[in-house]
């Protein structure tokens, strides 16, 4: 008896776009981050050299931990965790956008 694989290939399908997706976030979760350590904000330039260099490695390698997980939950079988890293996306966008225009 023959076995079909469509209900895996939508799975599958699913699976991809939100792994990509995901992906694509994560690089600009990344570049934000990376554009905020280095505006000079008078915030961030007003803390010890330490502070700040400690605190952008933490910065990322949180955020590193935050993409890890949510690729691999997507590819696990949870597609729909691409439109909360979406929701983490834009409200980082949204703080990184206040910071770097300085209205913060």
């Amino acid at each position: 008896m023959a076995v079909s694989n469509r209900p895996a290939q939508r799975h599958s399908k699913a699976m991809n776009w939100a792994t990509i997706t995901i992906f694509i976030m994560g690089i600009a979760n990344f570049a934000l981050n990376r554009a905020v350590f280095a505006s000079g904000h008078p915030l961030l330039a007003r803390l010890p050299i330490s502070s700040r260099i400690w605190g952008q490695r933490a910065a990322l390698g949180s955020e590193f931990a935050l993409l890890f997980f949510a690729l691999l939950l997507s590819v696990r079988g949870w597609p729909v965790l691409a439109f909360a890293y979406a929701a983490y996306t834009l409200f980082n966008g949204l703080a990184a956008w206040l910071i770097l225009s300085r209205r913060v």
